[in-house]
Parts: structure tokens; C-alpha cells; sequence
């Protein structure tokens, strides 16, 4: 077990440094990694047959947390044989569930109109709560920009400038991207600056560092509860799901619309493509060259009506 300790720490070094794991990603490896050694007995020298005995062990898990277990796995022994600490790579035995990608959660445009009507009549009084103006700016740069809530919690006081109206974001695997910011969230962060400390080095500063992931997410189930939206639906995701889906839904290009998500693979865009299938059909029907033109060639009806001209 002491070298399954070693050899985990040498393989998420790796993942760190060749890959851009986040963090939190590479806690993920290490508790599966360290999981299935227990199950086995180690990793280092375990054989397909241990192996093996993990589907049994893993048998009441969702199969998508059987599928990243196994992930785990397989990238593991694949880096011990590439550096040449085993010989052998036993990953072939385990298990490959079948999964399927969920469909996003996602609000309908009214439903987002709600939440920020309920926003604007706090914020559009005379002397409008701080706490509220900050909200204004949280839900503003969550909807209308797609940043992930880490992104968005930990956002440094200075990031957005007067003359630029965009961020530059470090998301997963500390890749860059740039992120439009719309004037109302530019307005709703300038509103929002009156009430930070000049000296405070993050956007939405909470205590000694910033406000929380978790108290993000309260802030959104709250506010979703108030405008009379069941709160279990919403959650900084499923805002960040309306923005994607929203866009496609009004035209964006999927290529854009990974640039701004931050995905590494257009594979993972795709997902929102589901909810704009009858947009596209009517999109083929009244855009395209061939929509104006009257048909030449007489076709047979569906119904096996063939007496048409």
C-alpha cells in the first residue's frame, strides 16, 4: 500500500502537470485510486483478476460513477506502463458501464424573466439593500455570461474594466478564455463596486476571502423559492444551462458557444443541442436557398394521395 501511495502521488503530479487537472479533479483520482486499492489490496501489483472483482464491489453505484472509478483506473495503470513501472496494464478488466449523458436542467426564458423582475424590484427603490445589489451582479454575471460559480465567486475586484466589455477567465485545466459581459451586468457590477471595499482583492469579498460556492447556491434557491420557482430546479448550473441553451435557442454559433462555456470539447456543447431541434427544422424551412424556390418536380403526397399534379 505504501507504493500504491508514492505511485498515485507520481500519477497525479502528472495529471497536474501534462493534463491541467484542477484540483478538485485530481482529489476525485486520489479517493478513487485509494478506494479500489483498498478493494483490491494495492494497485501496484494487482492483476486482472483483482481487478475484475471490482465490478462486484461496485455493482450498487450509479454506472456513471462506476465509469469514472474505472476512468481513474485505467489512466492510472496506463502511466505506470508508460513509465515503465509495470510491464503489463491489467486496466482491460475493468468494467466499461454503458452510460448516458443527462440532459441539462434547464428554466424556461419566462421563468428567468421572473427572477429578474424580482431582482429589479428590490434593486429599484430608493435606497436599495447592498446584500440586493450584490445579488443583482451575482445572477447578472451567472445568466448572462455562463460562468461556472467558482468562476464567478472568485472573481477579483478589478476584473472588469470601464473600457472593456468582456473577462478573461482561468477555467478548468487553468485554460484561458474570453467571456462578453453584457452592459446590464456591467451596470449591475458597477452598482455592486460602491459597496466593496477598495482595498478588498475579490469582486464579491465575504469575511476574509470571498463569498462561497455553497452560499452562492443558497442565494439562487432563494431567489428562485421568492419568485415562486421550486427551488430544487434551480442552481448556479442550471443558470449557466439557461445561458447556453438561451443563446443556441437565438442563434449563437456552437463554436462560440463552447469558446464561452469553456468546454475542451465541442462533444460536451453539444448536449444543448436537444432542446433546438424544431428551431432548426424552421431555421432549414425559411433560410435556406432552396426554401423560395417553387418545386420542379411533383411529389407523391404522405398520405398516398398521388392525384396531385
Amino acid at each position: 500500500m505504501d507504493d500504491d501511495a508514492v505511485l498515485i502521488d507520481r500519477f497525479l503530479e502528472m495529471m497536474a502537470a501534462e493534463r491541467g487537472a484542477s484540483r478538485n479533479t485530481l482529489l476525485a483520482y486520489r479517493t478513487d485510486l485509494q478506494g479500489a486499492g483498498e478493494i483490491v489490496g494495492g494497485l501496484a501489483a494487482a492483476s486482472q483478476d483483482a481487478l475484475g472483482r471490482l465490478a462486484g464491489e461496485w455493482a450498487p453505484l450509479a454506472a456513471s460513477t462506476v465509469a469514472r472509478k474505472a476512468s481513474a483506473l485505467r489512466a492510472f495503470y496506463a502511466f505506470l506502463e508508460e513509465e515503465g513501472l509495470r510491464a503489463d496494464n491489467p486496466g482491460a478488466a475493468l468494467p466499461r458501464p454503458v452510460t448516458r449523458r443527462p440532459l441539462p436542467k434547464i428554466l424556461s426564458s419566462q421563468e428567468v424573466d421572473s427572477l429578474f423582475a424580482l431582482i429589479a424590484q428590490r434593486v429599484e427603490t430608493a435606497h436599495p439593500a447592498p446584500l440586493d445589489l450584490r445579488l443583482s451582479a451575482l445572477i447578472e454575471l451567472l445568466y448572462g455570461s455562463g460562468l461556472r460559480a467558482t468562476e464567478l465567486v472568485s472573481l477579483p475586484r478589478k476584473a472588469l474594466a470601464v473600457d472593456r466589455p468582456f473577462l478573461i477567465i482561468k477555467g478548468k485545466g487553468a485554460r484561458e478564455r474570453l467571456v462578453p459581459i453584457s452592459d446590464r451586468a456591467r451596470a449591475a457590477v458597477a452598482t455592486w463596486l460602491a459597496h466593496v471595499p477598495a482595498d478588498s482583492p475579490w469582486l464579491f469579498p465575504s469575511g476574509k476571502s470571498h463569498v462561497s460556492r455553497i452560499r452562492l447556491y443558497q442565494l439562487v434557491k432563494q431567489l428562485a423559492a421568492a419568485a415562486g420557482i421550486a427551488p430544487e430546479r434551480v442552481s448556479p448550473h442550471v443558470l449557466r444551462h439557461a445561458f447556453a441553451t438561451h443563446l443556441l435557442e437565438g442563434g449563437a454559433d456552437l463554436r462560440a458557444l463552447q469558446s464561452m462555456l469553456g468546454h475542451a470539447d465541442i462533444g460536451t456543447t453539444q448536449i444543448y443541442t436537444h432542446v433546438d431541434s424544431r428551431r432548426l427544422v424552421e431555421l432549414v424551412n425559411s433560410r435556406h436557398p432552396l426554401a423560395g424556390m417553387q418545386a420542379r418536380i411533383a411529389h407523391p403526397r404522405v398520405d398516398g394521395d398521388a392525384s396531385a399534379p
